[in-house]
C-alpha cells in the first residue's frame, strides 16, 4: 500500500469515518457521461467514496413505531448534511494539504434529469450526478443487494454515502468477492404494499460483479407509511427506504444469519413489526 494512501486511511480512521474505499477511474470504464466522474473532474484518477454508519439505535423509534423523527434527524438530515459532509471535507482538505485537488460529491438522485444545456460540444449537459451506490460498488465497499440498497459486510444497509474525486495517486481497494445478501426474499415478504418484484428483477453487472436486483416500484414506494421518505433532493429521485419496513427487515435477517460483522448482543427486532397497509390499516406482521 501506497504511503498516501495508508496516511489517508489512518487519516480517516481517527475521524470516525466508518468506511472507506478507493476506485481507479478505470472501474467506471462504460458509465455514461452523464453519469461518469471524468464529466465533472476530466483528471479524475481515483474515485473516494466514504461511508458513515447509520447506528442501529438511529432504527429503534422506527421499529417501535413510537418515535419517528430521530431516524430523520440521525439517520438521515443531520448526519447527511452536518456528520457526513463534515467527515468528506475533513478527507478533501488532506488530500488538498498534500497538493491535490479533491472534489467532494453529495449522493444525489440520478434518476434526476439534466436541468440545463451542455456548455461545449461533446460535453453533457448539468448536473452530471455520479450514483454513489454503484461507485461503492466499485470501490470494494460492498454490493447492491436484492432490496436495492447498498449493502456492506460491516453494517448491511443502514450507512450513508459521500464520494471524493482526486487526482492523488492512491492504492485501489479490492473489489468484494464475499456476497452479504443471500437473496432471502425477506425485503419483499416485509413490504405490506407489494412494492418488491423479485420475479420482475434483474441481473445488475459491475466490474464483472453480478447481482440480482428486485424490480421496485418507485411510485408505490412513495405512498409508503412504513418508514418510508420523499427523496430529500429532487422529486424524481427515488424515495428514501432505508429506515421503510424492508430495510429493517434486511438488517434483522442479516444480523439473524451472521451475514455482517459487529453482531450485538440483543437481536434487532425484538417483537412482531408493525405495518400499515395501501388502505391506511394497521397489522402487525410476523418478523422473521
Amino acid at each position: 500500500m501506497s504511503n498516501l494512501t495508508q496516511e489517508l486511511k489512518a487519516f480517516a480512521a481517527e475521524r470516525r469515518i466508518d468506511l472507506l474505499g478507493i476506485a481507479p477511474i478505470e472501474r467506471f470504464e462504460g458509465v455514461p457521461a452523464q453519469h461518469h466522474p471524468s464529466s465533472i473532474f476530466p483528471e479524475t484518477r481515483f474515485v473516494i467514496v466514504i461511508g458513515k454508519r447509520i447506528t442501529r439505535g438511529t432504527f429503534r423509534g422506527l421499529e417501535e413505531g413510537t418515535q419517528l423523527d430521530a431516524f430523520d434527524q440521525y439517520g438521515r438530515s443531520w448526519l447527511i448534511d452536518r456528520m457526513l459532509a463534515m467527515a468528506t471535507i475533513s478527507v478533501a482538505t488532506f488530500l488538498e494539504d498534500k497538493g491535490y485537488e479533491p472534489v467532494p460529491l453529495q449522493d444525489l438522485p440520478p434518476q434526476v434529469p439534466p436541468s440545463g444545456v451542455p456548455v461545449r460540444p461533446g460535453a453533457p449537459a448539468p448536473n452530471v450526478i455520479v450514483d454513489a451506490r454503484d461507485a461503492a460498488v466499485r470501490a470494494g465497499l460492498g454490493e447492491i443487494g436484492l432490496c436495492g440498497e447498498l449493502l456492506t459486510p460491516q453494517f448491511g444497509p443502514r450507512q450513508r454515502l459521500q464520494m471524493i474525486l482526486t487526482d492523488a495517486p492512491l492504492e485501489a481497494t479490492p473489489l468484494l468477492e464475499k456476497p452479504v445478501c443471500d437473496q432471502c426474499m425477506a425485503c419483499v415478504k416485509a413490504c405490506p404494499l407489494g412494492a418488491i418484484n423479485a420475479e420482475a428483477g434483474r441481473t445488475v453487472t459491475i466490474c464483472g460483479k453480478e447481482m440480482r436486483v428486485a424490480a421496485i416500484d418507485d411510485r408505490i414506494c412513495r405512498s409508503c407509511k412504513n418508514g418510508a421518505r420523499p427523496n430529500a433532493y429532487h422529486p424524481a429521485g427515488s424515495p428514501d427506504r432505508l429506515g421503510a419496513l424492508c430495510n429493517r427487515t434486511c438488517i434483522d435477517h442479516l444480523e439473524r444469519a451472521e451475514r455482517i460483522q459487529g453482531l450485538f448482543a440483543a437481536p434487532f427486532r425484538k417483537r412482531p413489526a408493525w405495518q400499515v397497509d395501501a388502505s391506511g390499516r394497521s397489522s402487525l406482521q410476523d418478523g422473521e
